[in-house]
């Protein structure tokens, strides 16, 4: 997904079943509108808190509020090199540990299903942890854990979902921790209980902690250093998360970076624009997803929207899980006080966006697949369709695998699953920006059905230290295409019965409303579009796909009034 993750904030899940195609379904997302509208903080992927806070009726906590708007928060800075060592020295070797120090590393190392399978075994009765669990949708994740038969441990708030997967024998253990306090509280709260595990029996000593939840990465990456085990460096994380230093890493590296300029405050517009020029874009430099991100096309557009930018930044608390001003609700988490008001003006890339799937091991890449992006919805950037594998010619998608594989280096990543988005400029390719998870949404299913590389299991491997060597074939298996549809008028949802006939339709792998009856949305002539549903279907050739579901989409009958 790239950098239009944005929409209504209404949504429900439509699979019948555990094991349905969760890829399809509803997801949250992230939107900012003018005036006393309330800014959704949901999205594909910084999706934690928000959505649990509205499907549970509670506050967003502290600690989402700062891995939100100001990550990495309280969190402890990371360590240096000789404190860290210090940390893996004290680790007492785990199960899998002494069993991969038992096999020939060029086992381990081989492509192939009978290596890939050797793999999986070594997962089996490891204990993994994984800070939080983020919304319903990524069920999927543990499911495949459990057919690894990985005794998986979830941290996240008492009234998260998740805590049902223990009764239903999914997760060993649900590990309750109070996510209304600070970052610095909910990490030490983690890790106290993390040590404790093994303790009872249901579980041995920690194996490896992970996460596939934004806005919980810059956690997983400090318990990770602090119990010596594999895992992001925090610091490489933390650069990551910042827009400003992706860019200043980059420029040190001899990469590709657009144009831009930091600003503080309102007195640089003027230097920002004589640096940048236009068109440009303005989004806040906090880890807050896409929320604030605008295209702008002249001196008056950046001042109207650098104030209101930071206007509604600056007036913000969260209540029910949603950003909103102060004085359209009575109670909530103040943001104020943590929002960073720092916004980056950057050089507008043209071109075709893509999303680049990457898994990196021992130092190097081992699997990379490009997916595209169609053209978004300027000027909020809302996402239109996408297509797996890419209709760009092989050359093109060479040099956009080498600067996301550079990216990752510059950062200073050795190892994991990452989900970067990149353009193909006039200019050549350039990064937009490094997520240090698996990408959100249709992702993992994309990568799974057309190259047959499970991005779930080779997170796990990575986690546990073991190599990760997925093997794909020559041609894609299958090809892919996928729609979310952008409301064309504002009004309330009548009906979205005509989104689940098109189910019946040949070559439509699913398709699910991502709005309810009753539910407000708006076009595009009034604001940033709402999605109405999502599409995906399967073709012989990427072509195929996106013609099919772009005609799909036309025939979607979500009747507003």
């Amino acid at each position: 997904m790239s950098i239009g993750r944005k929409g209504s904030g209404s949504w429900k899940p439509s699979f019948n079943s555990p094991s349905a195609n969760v890829w399809a379904s509803p997801v949250p997302r992230t939107r900012l509108a003018s005036g006393p509208i309330e800014l959704v903080i949901e999205d594909f992927d910084s999706d934690v808190g928000a959505h649990r806070a509205r499907d549970m009726g509670r506050q967003t906590s502290k600690f989402e509020v700062e891995q939100l708007v100001c990550s990495p928060g309280t969190l402890p800075s990371p360590m240096d090199a000789d404190k860290r060592e210090a940390a893996i020295r004290e680790l007492q070797p785990t199960a899998t540990y002494q069993m991969l120090a038992q096999m020939p590393r060029e086992f381990l190392e081989a492509q192939g299903l009978e290596s890939q399978n050797l793999r999986r075994r070594l997962t089996r009765g490891s204990t993994v942890v994984f800070t939080s669990a983020g919304y319903p949708g990524k069920r999927f994740i543990f499911e495949r854990a459990a057919e690894l038969g990985i005794k998986s441990v979830i941290i996240d708030h008492p009234d998260s979902w998740s805590r049902g997967l223990v009764e239903e024998g999914i997760i060993a253990k649900f590990l309750p921790v109070d996510m209304s306090k600070s970052s610095e509280e909910v990490y030490a709260q983690a890790l106290d209980l993390i040590r404790q595990l093994g303790e009872d029996g249901v579980t041995g000593p920690v194996d490896a902690i992970t996460t596939f939840v934004e806005l919980s990465v810059p956690l997983a990456a400090r318990l990770c250093e602090s119990c010596g085990l594999p895992g992001f460096r925090p610091k490489a994380v933390d650069t990551a998360r910042d827009k400003y230093q992706t860019r200043a890493a980059m420029k040190r590296a001899g990469l590709p970076t657009p144009a831009n300029f930091l600003i503080k405050d309102k007195s640089q517009l003027v230097q920002a624009m004589q640096v940048v020029g236009f068109p440009a874009v303005l989004k806040p430099v906090s880890g807050a997803a896409s929320l604030g991100v605008k295209k702008v096309s002249s001196p008056q557009e950046l001042e109207m929207c650098y104030i209101e930018v930071v206007t509604e930044l600056s007036s913000l608390v969260v209540s029910s899980g949603a950003l909103v001003k102060s004085s359209a609700a009575p109670t909530g988490v103040n943001a104020s006080s943590v929002v960073d008001l720092t916004v980056l003006l950057e050089q507008y890339l043209d071109g075709t966006e893509v999303d680049i799937d990457i898994v990196m091991s021992d130092g190097k890449w081992q699997y990379a697949a490009v997916s595209d992006n169609g053209p978004t919805k300027e000027p909020y950037f809302n996402e239109t369709w996408g297509c797996c594998p890419s209709l760009l010619d092989q050359e093109k998608q060479r040099a956009l695998k080498q600067l996301a594989v550079q990216s990752l280096d510059a950062l200073g990543f050795t190892s994991g699953v990452f989900h970067v988005e990149c353009k193909y400029t006039s200019h050549g390719p350039q990064l937009i920006e490094v997520n240090a998870r698996m990408g959100g949404g249709p992702v993992r299913e994309c990568n799974r059905l057309v190259w047959g590389v499970d991005l779930v299991e080779e997170a796990i491997f990575i986690a546990l230290g073991i190599p990760a060597r997925p093997a794909c074939p020559a041609v894609p298996i299958t090809c892919v295409g996928y729609n979310f549809c952008n409301a064309e008028k504002s009004g309330k949802v009548v009906s979205t019965d005509g989104v689940v006939a098109l189910r019946k339709r040949e070559g439509v792998i699913s398709a699910d409303p991502l709005v309810q009856v009753g539910d407000a949305v708006v076009g595009f002539a009034d604001g940033l579009p709402t999605w109405l549903a999502m599409l995906v279907v399967g073709q012989k050739s990427s072509k195929a796909a996106v013609a099919l579901v772009l005609d799909l989409e036309k025939q979607i009958d979500v009747q507003i009034s």
